[in-house]
């Protein structure tokens, strides 16, 4: 069977992929996503554009394996939003989303081969209302500095949400399960 690479080094993707009962490794994709933001691309192609060229870094370097890259973008009132690095930035996001909607979008592509599988799926996040002190308590508990929208879904930040409406609810934390499963399959992955 073939190997199959995860381009990330994110826990909680890798705690998702361990789900499948598959054997992977791990490995941090070289990819200047700055530069790709400021090409001005529409929000879900930039998210597509980010899981292929993760994915093609690590297949470059790995051409028999199967190589699985991911990638999301949080957006808000036509904006991205960034990781806040912040407490002030992280609560200036939390605080203008209170009670609105947000859509987050999340794309998975997977080499083999030379043949490129990609999903992109788009999860409408309707945030509670918060008041100040709910924010700042969850800042401080979360701490979600590093994370688009300044909110950890597969943590606490599950808590500030009304409700979540996407086609795969894996998705939202990173990796779309079902797809996933399905892609591996048709490459002879054995899933289940």
């Amino acid at each position: 069977m073939k190997k199959i690479i995860l381009a990330s080094t994110s826990i909680y993707r890798k705690q998702q992929l361990e789900r499948l009962n598959i054997s992977f490794s791990t490995a941090a994709p070289s990819v200047d996503e700055d530069t790709l933001k400021a090409k001005g691309l529409d929000h879900i192609q930039l998210s597509k554009e980010l899981s292929l060229l993760k994915a093609r870094d690590i297949s470059a370097l790995h051409d028999d394996a199967i190589v699985i890259g991911g990638d999301q973008v949080a957006s808000f009132n036509q904006t991205i939003l960034s990781k806040p690095k912040t407490k002030q930035r992280a609560f200036e996001q939390l605080k203008s989303m209170a009670g609105k909607e947000h859509q987050l979008i999340t794309s998975l592509a997977v080499i083999c081969g030379g043949q490129e599988y990609v999903y992109t799926g788009i999860a409408k996040m309707k945030m509670r209302q918060l008041t100040d002190s709910q924010i700042v308590r969850y800042i401080d508990i979360d701490e979600p500095l590093h994370s688009c929208g300044s909110y950890r879904l597969e943590a606490l930040g599950i808590s500030l949400f009304e409700s979540v409406d996407c086609e795969d609810y894996t998705s939202i934390i990173g990796i779309p399960l079902m797809w996933t499963a399905r892609t591996l399959s048709i490459l002879g992955v054995p899933v289940p």
